[in-house]
């Protein structure tokens, strides 16, 4: 166990220490938020892969994988599915739209504030993303340091913090590459072989379980295909327009590389929860006495592991939550400084603040929100143990309120600015109202909001103006690149008299 402790303990020195190597790069506000930019083909596709691949991917397959055999991948492929939907589809208009949030690109596409309606729903979302990730990693320090959960809590918090605050997007991409890397080792090249064989293979569980058992754990639809379907539609949508993946998109250097560089990383997410299922099936069979799906994956680590490799494996399950904390919180100070306190700050009559629209400047500012809001997370962390039920709620939320408008607006010329706003209030609402009188965990919230969300966007969208042209102009212009190419001429022909000037 010292030389388990003793490799956790160096990981996280090391998320530091890249964490001021991240900060040499960061010169202004959208390095800060966005890596400038900047971000080529293996970086993009391991910084992607490693922000959704968090706590529930790596420590909740494995434990779906235990309890439902390799139907337990469903989680994660839906998570994979909506990442290569996105990539595919998506991500290079999204890429060249040039904003940093959700809200934004509402505004640019519908010519309306979004920010009352969209901004506070991701702020909710991103938030309890990151509640959840520490609440998981906490789990980790526990076992090892024997620390009570505030002190675990504590030791991963101000770390995330630290890491994400000192170099902002740069120093998460380079840590989410320190993490990428350990979670490839550590599921793929340790923890799977190890207790794949020392369960006996295939014919090894078959024999172990018996007929009945062993056919419904490689059944694929051991979970229920009601629960397989309401993953779809809750994380495969929710990836499409959650902030935390989207400011990831903003980070490509280009078009190609957001959509190939995402394709790819959605690949390795498949891959990623087949390998964790087969880990939990595996489990099944080695520790079949297991009461909480939560505690498989270190215990199937230390039972099949030697004292050091098994180090390494909790430290990708450290690295797997650590990635999706950081992404998250980012994206929660993001929309909190662009989108949801000018709106605050308008209702309490202050002028705005244009670098609440596009904050291109004071990394200080955008540092003490992160450091802020991460304060926040940190406390509702100690003060609840289990916020499934607030994940889902937020979730839910982000796809039925959210999703019509801002999908609908990249398919559906004729939407109006109206009509958005209208589905997502309607969704909203709607989703809200069937969690109180159905039951928070249902599926039917998610589906009763979406259909009602969809049919106020074509109903009112269709009764109301066209957009005005100007606007739908100025969105075809973001989404080809033109605008953004003629911007570059301009400041390259600026730069070129300056030079003539000078000589």
């Amino acid at each position: 166990m010292g030389i388990d402790i003793a490799i956790v303990v160096f990981y996280l020195v090391v998320m530091l220490i890249f964490g001021f190597l991240g900060k040499a790069r960061t010169k202004n506000s959208s390095d800060f938020l966005v890596a400038g930019r900047r971000l080529g083909f293996g970086l993009y596709t391991g910084t992607m892969a490693a922000v959704v691949l968090g706590g529930a991917s790596t420590v909740g397959g494995v434990g779906l994988g235990y309890k439902f055999g390799i139907s337990g991948m469903w989680l994660v492929v839906a998570i994979a599915i909506g990442i290569i939907l996105l990539s595919l589809f998506f991500a290079s208009p999204i890429q060249r739209l040039r904003v940093f949030t959700v809200a934004q690109m509402l505004q640019l596409r519908y010519g309306i504030n979004g920010t009352a309606a969209s901004g506070i729903v991701m702020v909710l979302y991103t938030l309890m993303l990151t509640v959840t990730s520490t609440i998981a990693y906490a789990t980790i320090f526990n076992v090892l340091f024997g620390t009570p959960q505030w002190i675990s809590v504590m030791i991963g918090a101000v770390i995330v913090m630290l890491y994400s605050s000192i170099g902002g997007m740069w120093s998460i991409t380079l840590t989410d590459m320190v993490q990428f890397v350990l979670k490839t080792i550590g599921i793929f090249v340790l923890l799977l072989p190890f207790a794949w064989t020392q369960a006996g293979g295939y014919d090894g569980i078959m024999a172990k379980l018996g007929p009945t058992a062993g056919a419904a754990h490689f059944d694929m639809g051991t979970i229920g295909i009601d629960t397989i379907i309401t993953y779809f539609v809750i994380y495969s949508f929710g990836m499409l327009i959650g902030q935390d993946i989207w400011q990831r998109v903003f980070t490509a250097q280009s078009p190609k590389v957001a959509r190939w560089g995402g394709t790819i990383a959605g690949i390795y997410c498949l891959l990623y929860g087949v390998a964790g299922a087969l880990i939990g099936v595996a489990a099944s069979v080695l520790l079949p006495d297991i009461s909480a799906k939560s505690d498989v994956f270190a215990a199937v680590a230390e039972k099949v592991l030697p004292v050091g490799l098994s180090g390494i494996v909790l430290a990708a399950a450290l690295a797997a939550m650590m990635s999706t904390a950081s992404g998250a919180l980012i994206a929660c100070a993001t929309v909190s400084r662009a989108d949801v306190m000018p709106f605050f700050g308008h209702l309490m009559g202050r002028k705005s603040d244009s670098s609440g629209v596009n904050p291109e400047h004071d990394i200080r500012a955008n540092r003490l929100y992160i450091i802020g809001l991460g304060m926040i997370a940190t406390i509702i962390s100690m003060m609840v143990s289990d916020v499934v039920t607030a994940l889902t709620i937020a979730y839910d939320i982000l796809v039925g309120g959210l999703l019509v408008a801002i999908l609908g607006g990249f398919i559906w010329q004729r939407a109006t600015g109206i009509g958005a706003l209208a589905s997502m209030a309607v969704g909203t609402v709607v989703t809200l109202a069937t969690m109180i009188f159905t039951n928070i965990l249902a599926n039917e919230p998610i589906y009763f909001g979406l259909l009602s969300s969809l049919v106020t966007y074509v109903v009112v969208s269709l009764m109301s103006k066209p957009t005005p042209a100007e606007v739908l102009n100025t969105w075809q212009d973001r989404l080809s690149g033109r605008e953004i190419a003629i911007s570059d001429d301009l400041m390259n022909a600026t730069e070129s008299i300056k030079v003539e000037q000078k000589h």
